[in-house]
């Protein structure tokens, strides 16, 4: 009878693990669910993203590579749906009407190129518009990697604690046999393996969108060497 009621109490299913635990071990373990909600939504959120702006970006890509002149991009752009390009390119052209380039003799001219502290000065321009477009595709993606580190500290946090107290309640109660020792040690692991199952696609979505990420920081910077490209070809710079 009492080896039937202790097979009883063994916990036999991940639930049961979960219920029996420490509430140490349960309050990890809720921590855990909410990163994995956390971090699952911001996958999803930014699979959307990327994919919302792959598609409004294609359309204006494939125009521009056409056009042969500004004002052919211009009146695209205007057209376009709104994506990160024709806003760099409209910054591009909103430089291009504020700067007055100077003549031979320093003074204004309208029909001039702009010095090369102009374009220099474009250049800055495109850059930080670049970086401000990479900022703001790259919200949340850095919590991945946050969540990806952080979660298995916390599981291992969860079962150090939760074996430091199926030892001591098998201290209060004398017995030292396996059977005594052994749900006790599974009830804390059930932190770590948690923890995993939350670290894993964690680091795995940060890899994956940081890398898209760097791949569309590059071409941004690749059109705006282009809209500087056909700038020089009209003369402007």
């Amino acid at each position: 009878m009492p080896l039937l009621q202790a097979a009883s109490a063994i916990p036999s299913t991940p639930v049961e693990l979960v219920l029996k635990a420490t509430i140490v071990t349960q309050v990890v373990l809720v921590l855990l669910a909410l990163l994995s909600l956390f971090s699952w939504g911001v996958m999803l959120g930014k699979w959307l993203e990327f994919r919302r702006v792959a598609r409004a970006s294609r359309g204006f890509l494939g125009e521009f590579a056409r056009a042969s002149r500004l004002e052919q991009v211009q009146s695209l752009a205007k057209r376009a749906r709104p994506n990160p390009y024709s806003r760099v390119f409209a910054r591009a052209m909103d430089f291009l009407h504020e700067t007055r380039p100077l003549g031979a003799d320093g003074t204004a001219d309208p029909r001039g190129p702009m010095s090369a502290s102009q374009v220099e000065a474009l250049r800055l321009v495109l850059d930080s518009e670049t970086n401000a477009e990479r900022d703001a595709l790259a919200h949340f993606i850095p919590s991945l990697a946050m969540i990806g580190s952080a979660s298995p500290l916390m599981g291992l946090l969860g079962t150090v604690l939760g074996v430091i107290e199926a030892f001591l309640g098998i201290a209060r109660s004398g017995a030292g046999n396996l059977g005594a020792v052994a749900p006790g040690v599974a009830e804390a692991l059930i932190a770590t393996a948690a923890a995993l199952s939350v670290a894993i696609p964690a680091v795995f979505g940060y890899n994956i969108f940081a890398n898209k990420l760097n791949r569309f920081d590059g071409e941004l910077e690749g059109f705006g060497s282009e809209v500087i490209a056909m700038m020089a070809r009209e003369g402007r710079i």
